[in-house]
């Protein structure tokens, strides 16, 4: 297996992938809309906000995470919101998807990131360093409707939180329905 960065990601290769990945585990209405979703943020993404990892084996891509900016009006750290990761429906449970998001994470340190950020299961992020915040210490950009979720890590020597928002993110994530 061999983990890199993509320098130039392809919509037409990434957001097929996380579309079948999705459609596999939560139904097709859900691959369709991760399939747009990753279009989106690859297409929108303002340049220096989309960052993406790819675990290829034999050519074949197993896993993917992608990282966007989180900004805060009011605190300057670099914030990256890790979203969506996806691992072939037959390759998960093997490790992968945490070897790619540590492999994700430090890259964003070195990038310059003080805080990433996730929402998703605690349980399976907490296996890579993150912990719960709440929406006061580190707000979202939309309303969660499920706020056990939100989850961060520190990727430098910085507090994590409080961050004090309001807190903007890409295009592509700002719809509530995400959230």
């Amino acid at each position: 297996m061999t983990l890199s960065q993509l320098t130039q990601p392809d919509p037409d290769q990434l957001a097929p992938f996380f579309g079948a990945v999705f459609g596999a585990s939560e139904g097709d209405e859900e691959g369709r809309i991760l399939d747009a979703l990753t279009r989106d943020l690859l297409t929108t993404s303002p340049a220096g906000d989309l960052w993406s990892f790819i675990a290829e084996d034999a050519g074949q891509i197993i896993g993917a995470i992608l990282f966007t900016r989180l900004s805060y009006t009011k605190d300057p750290r670099f914030v990256a919101l890790l979203a969506p990761v996806a691992v072939a429906t037959d390759r998960q449970g093997r490790g992968i998807g945490q070897a790619l998001i540590t492999h994700g994470l430090n890259a964003m340190r070195a990038t310059g990131a003080d805080i990433a950020v996730t929402y998703g299961d605690p349980k399976y992020y907490s296996q890579v360093g993150f912990q719960p915040v709440t929406i006061d210490d580190l707000p979202p950009p939309q309303p969660l409707s499920m706020p056990i979720g939100w989850q961060a890590q520190s990727l430098s020597d910085a507090l994590l939180t409080p961050v004090p928002g309001p807190a903007s993110c890409v295009p592509g994530f700002d719809d509530p329905a995400h959230w």
